[in-house]
């Protein structure tokens, strides 16, 4: 757990932070605030459980942090402490649920059981969320779409162990077991009046029921919407053996299932079914077989209620399967994961050594496919493919690079290692371009709202995020460089200008004389005004 001290009164915060016991309690790291607006600085950026806070403070009072900090997060528990013991506070405090209001000085006791209660109730609170009966009910809610996505990903071959089939299949409430099922694919084709009326999503929906009631008799059913429009249907059958049976009583079905869709939904369908295959190993290559039927033999015409015959593979070429397996090369560049890439390039590299090492199409297939996911990182972020990877362009341009798996292979890590380069110079020069514009609107505006949200507000950017990019550029914190800069403006001014010091504390973004009077000690050790007297008294020995 992570917890936050705040108080203007630096030994105050120096001494609770550092000179006691927490990790004794599970306190695995205490955040440091001088003020209210520093420690809601701190809060944004870091995973803050416990906040204990001062009441009296410059700016906002402990009471308004708290009330800020509930509104941001309710589940942070707050503990106040005062010099005061007035009524008023404690009931305010208590109406904004803080956990106790403790007296400066607290007791090591005191201290440490308002903490263990905190620590308590949040342990408490997040056994209710994380736990079995909280996850299983909230399983179920998503149970439709968790279902769908597992049968797309299995349709895409996504890989998966069994054990984790299984698993799922429990888990999903999905009443299939490793054997023999059969696919099915629904093409819609002509709606009426009446159902266009309908909207396509209502319609497919009355079509996924229509099929569950219809096919539910006789089998297990498993649908899904899938990525090229068709409704998909995964079966097992309940109690018929015999395998001339089961296909008898799947094109029975798959005719009533058409028939009742124009009867009731006045659409026309056609149906493609597949043999029985080994569930859920052949899947995949059932799925892919069952769309090119379509494809190939349903093509235009319509209303078909037809099944996919298997295809010799000694007679028909076929795809790259590590080319298409998803993640696809795009997503993964995408995503910048380039040793991922790496890996996809070398499986890619195995199968046309293993199955095609005779083809120079399918050599050239797999240098199409990943000479364009390049071409399409390099546009997508603004820059020329020919620019970036120099003379390698000309070999993909005239076939060369594509011509030998071996020569794939190299041609393909370094364009990809030019790329990763090139990507890892344009972050660099995006942070660099971040830290230059904060730095030049905290300069500008450092009489006003220079906190860590206006700034990342500033620059489009989520708190977190520009914090991090901060932290990388330049090694600093944002708060730590406000701090330096306001500073440094007032140490110039101190010594250059006649200002009052008043004056000089609203210029530099401190509202309140005495406050900035207090930081700056702090800093230097000495006030504004002593070190300006010190400063003069030098120039006159001079």
């Amino acid at each position: 757990m992570q917890m936050i001290i705040v108080d203007d009164e630096a030994h105050w915060v120096d001494n609770l932070s550092m000179f006691k016991p927490w990790h004794t309690l599970g306190i695995e790291q205490v955040h440091r605030a001088y003020s209210a607006q520093e420690a809601l600085q701190i809060i944004e950026t870091n995973p803050i459980d416990i906040v204990i806070s001062d009441i009296i403070m410059p700016e906002m009072t402990g009471l308004e942090l708290i009330e800020r900090v509930r509104a941001v997060d309710g589940r942070i528990k707050c503990i106040i402490l005062s010099g005061h013991s007035d009524f008023e506070f404690t009931k305010k405090a208590l109406q904004n649920q803080a956990i106790d209001y403790l007296l400066k000085p607290p007791t090591d006791e005191e201290l440490f059981g308002a903490v263990r209660i905190a620590i308590d109730q949040l342990n408490r609170e997040w056994e209710q969320i994380s736990s079995v009966e909280r996850t299983v009910h909230t399983l179920r809610e998503n149970l439709p779409l968790l279902q769908g996505q597992l049968l797309l990903d299995a349709f895409r071959g996504q890989p998966m162990a069994d054990e984790e089939w299984e698993r799922k299949l429990e888990n999903y409430l999905l009443p299939f077991h490793e054997g023999e099922a059969v696919l099915l694919l629904v093409r819609i084709e002509e709606a009426s009046d009446y159902t266009k009326k309908m909207g396509p999503q209502l319609l497919e929906y009355a079509m996924m029921n229509m099929a569950q009631e219809i096919l539910g008799e006789s089998c297990e059913v498993w649908g899904v919407k899938e990525e090229h429009g068709y409704l998909a249907f995964v079966l097992q059958f309940k109690g018929i053996s015999t395998v001339a049976g089961r296909g008898a009583k799947l094109e029975k079905l798959a005719i009533q299932l058409q028939y009742k869709v124009k009867q009731f939904l006045r659409a026309s369908i056609s149906i493609v079914m597949t043999d029985g295959f080994r569930f859920p190993q052949q899947l995949p290559e059932r799925y892919l077989q069952a769309t090119s039927y379509f494809r190939q033999i349903v093509g235009d015409e319509r209303e078909f209620v037809t099944r996919a015959l298997d295809v010799d593979p000694s007679l028909s070429q076929r795809p790259l399967d590590a080319l298409y397996l998803p993640p696809s090369f795009m997503n993964l560049l995408e995503a910048g994961r380039w040793e991922a890439v790496k890996e996809k390039i070398s499986a890619v590299c195995v199968e046309l050594d293993r199955d095609w090492a005779e083809s120079l199409e399918h050599c050239m297939e797999a240098g199409f496919v990943i000479g364009s996911s390049f071409t399409y990182l390099a546009h997508r972020n603004g820059q020329s493919l020919t620019r970036l990877i120099g003379p390698d362009m000309e070999m993909m341009q005239n076939g060369e690079a594509f011509s030998t798996i071996s020569k794939l292979r190299n041609w393909s890590l370094r364009v990809l290692t030019k790329l990763q380069e090139a990507n890892s110079d344009q972050a660099s020069d995006s942070r660099s371009t971040y830290v230059s514009k904060l730095q030049a609107f905290a300069e500008k505006n450092l009489h006003l709202d220079v906190s860590l949200r206006a700034l990342a507000d500033h620059v489009n950017l989520h708190p977190t995020h520009l914090s991090k990019i901060y932290k990388i550029e330049t090694g600093e914190g944002i708060s730590d460089y406000v701090s330096r800069l306001r500073m440094e403006r007032a140490c110039h001014k101190l010594k250059t200008t006649d200002k009052k010091v008043y004056e000089i504390s609203q210029e530099i973004g401190y509202l309140d004389p005495a406050y900035f009077i207090k930081v700056f000690k702090r800093q230097f050790g000495v006030t504004p005004q002593e070190y300006r007297d010190g400063h003069e008294t030098h120039d006159r020995v001079l």
